[in-house]
């Protein structure tokens, strides 16, 4: 059975993944449909490109993964299907995808919105599993949609720096209240070039070393390492780091949504 990976902003409070979820099934039951997650929070972009970005090598060649965040964040008059290495992705043609694999992907199509077709998940779902359908029958990506479209394109927010210091934003909390920071092992080892460092949490709070593992400090005792996904995550062994220290992440103002402004708290980290 082909695998079919799902992930959205819908919440999971109320009714509409299982309403999507058995959409997918009722329009081809031949995938083995798994959940990612559907907790990402609306509008975040940077949270959905670093929960995204995690997925692909995962799974097995020729799986597909259907990513409906943001998926008005425009008026779109196409969705887009991607094929990045062995993996096909369905997602709306938002910015998202050049944030996941952090440039323009190579090989893309746009499959086009009847104009008489209402803008909504429903039919969303309806055109991105039929044409995962078209190319499990055998149909060239190519032939699913237009390859010359020219879609849009977000970047990731990258850490400011300077000789003395890197400050990073907060991508996400996770479900252990652990902290991930958009800097990432690289842009770190780039800026430290061997120096002693002080990742600051508050005033009185700060660690200056990197660990491999939560079991690297005693129970209750603050560490940063980097993670699976190659960015740094602050922690406390059995504990929960974002309320002992005052972090949060991703908010927003507004009451419309083209007058929201996002805000991302920081961490900076100190050379010496």
């Amino acid at each position: 059975m082909p695998i079919l990976t799902f992930t959205s902003d819908f919440g999971s409070t109320d009714h509409l993944v299982g309403v999507a979820k058995g959409q997918i099934l009722k329009l081809n039951d031949g995938f083995n449909l798994i959940d990612i997650t559907h907790d990402i929070i609306p509008y975040n972009f940077m949270q959905a490109a670093y929960v995204c970005k995690a997925i692909f090598n995962s799974f097995p060649p020729e799986s597909f993964h259907l990513i409906l965040v943001n998926a008005f964040d425009n008026n779109l008059n196409h969705l887009l299907l991607v094929k990045e290495g062995d993996q096909y992705i369905g997602i709306p043609d938002n910015g998202l995808i050049t944030m996941i694999l952090g440039r323009m992907p190579e090989n893309v199509v746009a499959i086009p919105i009847p104009t008489t077709t209402k803008k909504n998940i429903s039919n969303f779902i309806k055109i991105f599993i039929e044409a995962f359908s078209s190319l499990l029958s055998g149909r060239a990506l190519a032939s699913v949609g237009n390859p010359t479209v020219k879609i849009q394109e977000k970047h990731m927010i990258r850490p400011l720096y300077n000789n003395h210091y890197i400050e990073g934003q907060i991508l996400m909390i996770d479900r252990f209240l652990n902290v991930l920071v958009n800097i990432n092992v690289h842009d770190f080892e780039e800026q430290r070039r061997g120096r002693k460092f002080k990742i600051v949490l508050l005033r009185d709070a700060f660690i200056e070393k990197i660990s491999d593992h939560y079991a690297d400090v005693p129970e209750g005792e603050k560490l940063a390492f980097f993670n699976e996904t190659g960015f740094l995550e602050i922690a406390v062994n059995k504990g929960y780091a974002a309320p002992l220290f005052g972090l949060g992440e991703f908010s927003s103002t507004g009451t419309h949504h083209h007058e929201k402004r996002q805000y991302y708290q920081t961490i900076k980290v100190f050379f010496e």
